[in-house]
């Protein structure tokens, strides 16, 4: 290796120390703080155990050891650095690394700057403690490069600290305990990480399956909605060919103008049945049966047949009309018929044994769906779906111009309250009249 290599290498590793510890750019704030009370618990016992600290060291150093305004400053670092270290892990380490490298720097000075206890200074250990709280919240809170980084540097500083201060007998004592804080952090270190991007997918994952749901709602009432519609615009293509026979002798520009009608009409059925067979074929595997696929469009003239099902389900059901009913577009009617039914259907799920009411309010504008439940008698099993009826509700109501509320009643039961328009927007608006 020439020296032009080692020097680059040194200096790679220069900037990589000084991005690391003196930047602090590898330190990670938690995701999550301690609940507030015990925080506050913590940082009394901190604040007394930084005041017990101060206290010793202000004796031992300033006093015992007359190391004058080193020793204050050694005093003052030990009282800080319990605390620090849970807020700044770096900056504390830093502080008590400095603070050790100081003291054995004052074993250089002038023989009798230093006056000692007996034949010399006493092991307390309180050095070698703070550096283990410090070198654990390191790796506690910073990438394991960081942690290895600053446990050499405090494994360098500890002996330089033991063997200059006359403490030989615990260099491995030293060293193990240091590495050991280490370890314990970077431990922990991994598991948050791997807690908090379990937590991140699990988020992902219920974004993902809600707009998959969504998506798959959309897609079912779309194919529903092809029925209704395909439904008008075979009406409107056969009165178009009929009308022409309905008048004596019609004009050769109404004859064109019917056909133009009609042939219109075969293209935008032709079209329309292109795009849904799509859907048809992309979710097949998750829609219902063949059978029930070519069935005809429920209505709310089917809504007997839906609770009398249901009451053979064991649910007890009410039906009420109120209002003088209005013929609405078919588009409306079987929402309001698919809206019920998943009412009813959660009812069933997760009230046992409750008493159930269905309401239904006719005004000229609008129709008012109402499905009420009493708190459940027995206790719901836990139900296995991924619970987004009432999004599909919400999206039925929502093509229309609708809207649906829900929420639990003064009871402990629940309520549904979908309100439709009576007409789809631009449609007529007076009873009776056809919607196509």
């Amino acid at each position: 290796m020439t020296e032009p290599d080692m020097g680059d290498r040194l200096a790679a590793v220069g900037r990589t120390l000084r991005r690391d510890l003196w930047t602090a750019d590898g330190e990670a704030r938690p995701r999550k703080g301690l609940p507030r009370w015990l925080a506050s618990v913590v940082n009394v016992l901190l604040g007394l155990a930084g005041v017990s600290l101060l206290v010793f060291g202000w004796n031992r150093y300033f006093f015992g050891y007359q190391l004058g305004v080193l020793g204050v400053l050694v005093a003052l670092c030990q009282a800080v650095v319990p605390v620090l270290a849970i807020h700044r892990p770096v900056a504390a380490w830093w502080t008590s690394t400095l603070m050790q490298l100081a003291l054995v720097a004052a074993w250089f000075v002038p023989d009798g700057a230093i006056a000692f206890d007996g034949d010399g200074p006493q092991w307390t250990g309180v050095e070698l403690a703070l550096q283990t709280w410090v070198l654990f919240h390191v790796a506690l809170r910073s990438r394991p490069r960081v942690a290895v980084e600053t446990l050499a540097i405090s494994v360098v500083a500890g002996l330089l600290y033991v063997l200059a201060w006359g403490f030989e007998g615990y260099v491995t004592l030293t060293v193990a305990v240091l590495a050991i804080a280490t370890l314990v952090g970077s431990a922990l270190h991994g598991r948050n990480v791997a807690r908090s991007q379990l937590v991140a997918q699990e988020e992902l994952t219920a974004e993902e399956r809600a707009r998959r749901t969504l998506l798959e709602e959309r897609t079912r009432i779309a194919r529903e909605l092809h029925d209704v519609v395909a439904h008008h615009m075979s009406v409107i293509s056969i009165q178009a060919q009929a009308a022409p026979h309905l008048v004596d002798n019609p004009s050769a520009e109404l004859r064109e103008n019917l056909e133009s009608i009609r042939q219109n009409a075969k293209d935008a059925l032709t079209e329309l049945r292109q795009v849904l067979g799509v859907l048809r074929s992309e979710c097949s595997e998750h829609s219902e049966p063949e059978v029930e696929r070519h069935a005809p469009q429920p209505d709310l003239g089917r809504l007997e047949e839906l609770v009398a099902n249901v009451r053979g389900a064991g649910l007890g059901v009410t039906l009420r009309t109120n209002g003088e009913p209005v013929r609405l577009a078919q588009s409306v009617e079987l929402s309001a018929f698919r809206i019920i039914q998943e009412a009813l259907s959660n009812a069933m799920r997760h009230a046992p044994g409750a008493e159930t009411e269905v309401d239904i309010e006719y005004r000229r504008s609008d129709v008012t769906v109402r499905v009420t439940n009493s708190a459940p008698v027995h206790s719901a099993p836990r139900s296995p779906g991924a619970g987004h009826g009432l999004l599909g509700m919400r999206e039925r109501a929502a093509i229309l111009g609708g809207t649906v509320a829900c929420g639990a009643t003064a009871d402990g039961g629940y309520e549904v309250t979908a309100v439709l328009p009576a007409k789809l927007p631009g449609g007529p608006t007076v009873p009776g009249e056809d919607t196509v």
